[in-house]
């Protein structure tokens, strides 16, 4: 999860200065062994699926890291773009889908896309960027780059899920579910939770991941919880080793004829009283 306080967003807060995001910046490989253990049953890719069908479709994904999810869309899509801002993953992500002809990846950043208006039909965004209040920016480039009739996906985690929602609430005390589910809302976003299950070779590679997401004290917290709920001896051991994870999926479509109130982002910034500058991203 490209998350705070371990895992802060790639992109500044507001503006157009690029944030590390120390996962997947600094430990790659073990976010590798995260990536390939999120949503072993699909419940995400369903849900995604059912809100937009991309078979035939232009898709963009914002802050696609090294590309992992990228061969996934491009399996149906007609076209597949990746943004991301930071140039080594945009280097390993172009190496991933180099033999994929309908695939290309850029560098560049969620508050200022680098590609023309009205291009895409589906904008994806995964644990990257958009957190709620603050990413306006991000919001209206996405709605910029969007045709009439595209939607923006945002699959996010449900810090109010059990047990991993109550350790990211112990590393973010300020954080405020209810307050970004309602920012969503204020935005025109539909909202579904979603219920996944992680899947670990052994309980080293659920420590090594745990342990890039949240500080220490944290971590050693959701170690001992995971190898409980797995009935884990303190060894590595070669027994896999299962997580569920909660998330979010905020989707929302571009109007296709008249702009009706409360359903562009114009008009839903108008509404909450958000102006056209650059806000805080998060307390």
């Amino acid at each position: 999860m490209r998350w705070f306080p371990r895992a802060v967003s790639s992109f500044r807060r507001g503006g157009d200065e690029v944030l590390p995001s120390p996962n997947i910046w600094y430990y790659q490989t073990v976010y590798e062994v995260e990536n390939r253990a999120q949503d072993v049953d699909d419940e995400i890719w369903r849900v995604l699926a059912g809100a937009r069908d991309w078979a035939g479709a232009d898709v963009l994904d914002i802050g696609c890291g090294d590309g992992f999810h990228l061969p996934r869309f491009a399996g149906t899509a007609r076209s597949v773009l990746g943004i991301e801002p930071h140039e080594p993953l945009v280097r390993d992500a172009k190496r991933r889908v180099g033999e994929l002809p309908n695939v290309e990846v850029r560098q560049g950043r969620a508050q200022r896309l680098p590609v023309p208006d009205a291009a895409f039909d589906v904008v994806h965004a995964r644990t990257a960027y958009f957190f709620g209040p603050g990413c306006e920016p991000g919001l209206r480039e996405a709605e910029r780059v969007l045709r009439p009739g595209g939607t923006l996906l945002i699959v996010d985690l449900d810090v109010t899920s059990e047990p991993y929602g109550r350790w990211m609430r112990l590393d973010l005390p300020h954080y405020d579910p209810p307050g970004v589910e309602k920012f969503f809302a204020r935005q025109g976003f539909d909202c579904r939770k979603v219920m996944t299950r992680w899947l670990f070779e052994d309980a080293a590679a659920m420590e090594a991941v745990l342990k890039i997401e949240f500080s220490a004290p944290v971590a050693a917290k959701a170690i001992a919880e995971v190898r409980r709920l797995n009935e884990v001896s303190s060894g590595t051991g070669a027994k896999q080793v299962t997580l569920p994870v909660g998330y979010r999926v905020h989707t929302r479509t571009k109007p296709t004829g008249l702009v009706v109130p409360g359903h562009s982002v114009s008009s839903a910034d108008a509404s909450s009283g958000v102006g056209s500058s650059a806000s805080p991203r998060m307390p």
